[in-house]
Parts: C-alpha cells; structure tokens; sequence
C-alpha cells in the first residue's frame, strides 16, 4: 500500500487542456464498464494522470465531484506501483463509475492498463 504523498512525488498531473487533447488524439484508448482510459507517451520519464467527468454524466456538480474523487483515489492507488512510467493517462468517468464498487474500479483500471499493455506487475 503507497502512501498518498510518496504518490504525489511518483505520479504528475495533468492539468492543461492541451495535454488532454494531444493524449486523446495520440494515444491509445480502453473501454470498461466504470471507466475509459486513454494513454500517450510523453518524454519526461513519469508517468502523469489527469481526470475529466463531463456533463453528459449527471448535470450535478455533487455527482461529477464523486465520481472525480473516486478515480483520483484509484489512480493513486494503482498508478505509481502498476503504470509504466513515461505516459500520460486520462481517467474518463462514466455513468457506472459512481455506483462501482471501490475495489471493482481498482479491478477495471489495472485491466484497461493490461489490455493497453501499459501494465508493469
């Protein structure tokens, strides 16, 4: 189990829109039931995430909020350990991601990485 600042140190943000629109048109894309995860290679060496939960999902800002809190806690939990390093990742919610169980989203984010072949362990 990683603590959440060793984490923070391992694992970057994402945080600008033009990162999110070059990992959605250069990179790799995997569906799941709770999430979507699309990776691209960067040149830093580190991996780094970012989160989008659009209105399409609920138009309340509580549930979007929920959803984003729940995939930045899987992504910091499976990320550094699980992740190949020097790759951006965007975690895409989506309706099921509310209502999924924590472990079953942990479950479906380390899948989508092993079908990405993105996986490490």
């Amino acid at each position: 189990m990683h603590t959440l600042k060793s984490d923070i140190k391992k694992i970057g943000r994402l945080q600008k829109r033009p990162n999110f629109l070059r990992v959605a048109k250069e990179g790799k894309k995997w569906t799941s039931k709770s999430l979507i995860l699309q990776a691209a290679p960067n040149n830093l060496g580190q991996a780094r995430f970012g989160l989008t939960v659009t209105k399409k999902i609920s138009k309340s800002a509580v549930v979007r909020n929920r959803i984003r809190r729940r995939l930045r806690a899987a992504a910091f939990e499976i990320l550094p350990g699980a992740a190949k390093p020097g790759y951006d990742y965007v975690l895409i919610g989506r309706h099921e991601t509310e209502k999924k169980d924590y472990t079953d989203l942990t479950k479906d984010l380390r899948w989508c990485l092993k079908r990405l072949e993105l996986l490490t362990e």
